[in-house]
């Protein structure tokens, strides 16, 4: 499984989203640290979940990455992320 998928497998589980965008945007980062050919190391999230709802930003941002510590910590090098309970307006 690619990670793209896995990122969107667990992302899913976990928080049921109304809303799940992950875009590799790797290709924006050849040659930059931490750059593998092949890709799938640079990722942006936008998500829109309930599960998010009375959470601070912060919060939300700590949940995403304790559920991808172990892709963090092996296979993705960057990881940006925008969590909103539904009816949020965008950042």
């Amino acid at each position: 499984m690619g990670v793209r998928s896995e990122i969107e497998r667990r992302l899913n589980a976990a928080f049921a989203p109304e809303l799940l965008e992950v875009i590799d945007e790797s290709a924006r980062h050849s040659g930059h640290a931490g750059a593998r050919p092949e890709g799938e190391t640079h990722f942006r999230i936008h998500i829109i979940s309930s599960a998010f709802a009375g959470l601070s930003r912060l919060e939300r941002q700590r949940r995403i990455y304790a559920l991808l510590s172990d892709l963090l910590r092996t296979r993705v090098h960057a990881l940006a992320i925008v969590a909103r309970a539904p009816g949020e307006p965008p950042p």
